[in-house]
């Protein structure tokens, strides 16, 4: 799998050194022909018919210079130059993008690595709830909560097997469309204790025949950010509401509080990554 990813970052690296070395490469041979057309021009200025045929007067030396002859000389090096430009832009650019390169295989190799150590310990910590929650009495107070506890074990397994498929960029799964309110609902759930000891009712109001193709453990990780955050901005006594419906070919999920709103901020930053 590591062997996948270093050649599919190889091959972004690559087609964007080319990308940006043909933009370079055509920058640069526009401006050379732009001086060499210049200089052309510059030369034939020079070249009046007139001052060819004044005869040279006593100790002065003329150098007459063949228009054909001129224009050809510039079209070769204006040509020689140009090829020139280009190969030096590929060969810069190219050293230029290696480190970023390497920088996406270090983080690629971080998120593998750091996948790989959490998967053992949460599938064994997902072992042992589930021996627990087989071992609990029949109307145990404890079991409603330990099956919390093991739903968001496999919600943190899901976090760690989409890292992994996130790590390996040849591996693309096709998602099936499935329903929204399902990983909708389970986060509403899972954010149900903070929801009560903030004071704050959350109200789901899901069409169970929304589909889409977001992967279910994305959309619960999307839908428990959301609420998550309309819940630090709701004052105590107020409601939340969590909407999943269909616009047209669109499936929207929808999160509104009742509080102050969008303030101290840009409203088109706040899907910015750790925006306040």
């Amino acid at each position: 799998m590591r062997r996948q990813a270093q050649d599919a970052d190889l091959r972004e690296v690559r087609a964007a050194s080319r990308s940006v070395g043909l933009q370079l490469a055509i920058a640069s041979g526009a401006l050379v022909v732009a001086a060499i057309g210049v200089a052309f021009f510059f030369v034939l200025d020079q070249l009046r018919p007139s001052e060819v045929d004044e005869p040279p007067k006593p100790g002065e030396h003329k150098i007459y210079i063949d228009t054909v002859e001129a224009m050809i000389a510039f079209v070769v090096v204006g040509v020689l130059a140009v090829a020139i430009a280009g190969v030096l832009s590929m060969i810069v650019t190219r050293r230029a993008v290696r480190p970023l390169g390497r920088a996406l295989q270090v983080q690629r190799d971080f998120v593998a690595d750091a996948s790989h150590e959490l998967r053992t310990p949460l599938a064994v910590l997902d072992a042992r709830l589930q021996v627990l929650q087989r071992g609990l009495p029949d109307g145990d107070p404890s079991t409603a909560t330990v099956a919390e506890l093991r739903a968001d074990t496999r919600t943190l397994i899901d976090v760690v097997n989409d890292l992994l498929l996130a790590a390996d960029p040849e591996r693309e799964a096709a998602v099936a469309p499935s329903p929204m309110a399902g990983p909708v609902g389970r986060a509403v759930e899972s954010l149900g204790v903070l929801a009560r000891d903030a004071g704050v009712e959350l109200l789901l109001e899901a069409d169970p025949e929304v589909r889409t193709t977001v992967p279910p453990a994305s959309l619960q990780r999307c839908a428990t950010a959301l609420i998550d955050n309309a819940l630090a901005h709701s004052p105590a006594g107020s409601r939340v509401t969590i909407g999943v419906a269909r616009d047209g070919a669109d499936a929207v999920l929808t999160v509104a509080d009742q509080g102050a709103g969008i303030t101290g901020i840009d409203p088109s930053r706040i899907f910015d990554r750790f925006a306040r």
